[in-house]
């Protein structure tokens, strides 16, 4: 009875460990070429500005600043007892630190979103250097504008990215696999010297 149990338990070892490969080699693929939006960000947005009042508002101001086409977030609080105007205009604006080009303005759109007022808006940066942004409210309630800087980074390789940070993870499995191999060859050669 014993020896049955250790046979089949050997004959289901391979099948699990055939199968481990293609299907993460799959997903790679299905990530890498199936997913629209996963070439366009590089890491999580980062807060430039935190809970920063501005005029009757409590904003806080994050972003994305890939070189091309740059994206911020604009989350919005009123203060306490107030609530968000419905003709809140938010914007905004960027400029090269050093000058070398004019201001550019970019009006936000509200992001759907249920319990809190998020505009977003997308920027374009030509050059890795320090930008002045400019974030600019307007609404029958007051406005205000607050100012801070950043720096863009590049893009990276799109969709390339992920096979790049994938290539650690294969490797190991690479590794994996060859020492489940040699184990097996090992075993095979013990029992054929055994008999």
């Amino acid at each position: 009875m014993r020896k049955r149990i250790k046979f089949e338990m050997k004959r289901t070892e391979p099948y699990r460990e055939s199968r481990f490969l293609p299907v993460c080699l799959l997903a790679g693929l299905l990530g890498m070429f199936c997913v629209p939006n996963l070439a366009a960000h590089n890491g999580p947005p980062f807060p430039i500005l935190t809970d920063q009042r501005v005029g009757p508002y409590i904003v806080s101001l994050w972003t994305h600043p890939d070189l091309g086409t740059g994206t911020f977030f604009v989350m919005i609080d009123p203060l306490p007892g107030a609530t968000v105007p419905k003709d809140l205009k938010v914007q905004i604006a960027v400029q090269p630190a050093s000058g070398r080009l004019a201001e550019a303005v970019y009006s936000a759109w509200l992001e759907d979103l249920r319990d809190q007022v998020e505009y977003k808006t997308e920027v374009q940066f030509d050059q890795q250097e320090n930008w002045r942004v400019r974030l600019i409210l307007t609404s029958s309630a007051g406005g205000g504008e607050a100012l801070s800087e950043v720096v863009p980074t590049p893009a990276g390789f799109g969709r390339w990215d992920l096979l790049l940070f994938l290539l650690p993870f294969l490797g190991v499995g690479f590794l994996w696999a060859t020492a489940i191999t040699k184990r097996r060859r090992l075993k095979k050669n013990r029992a054929q010297q055994g008999a």
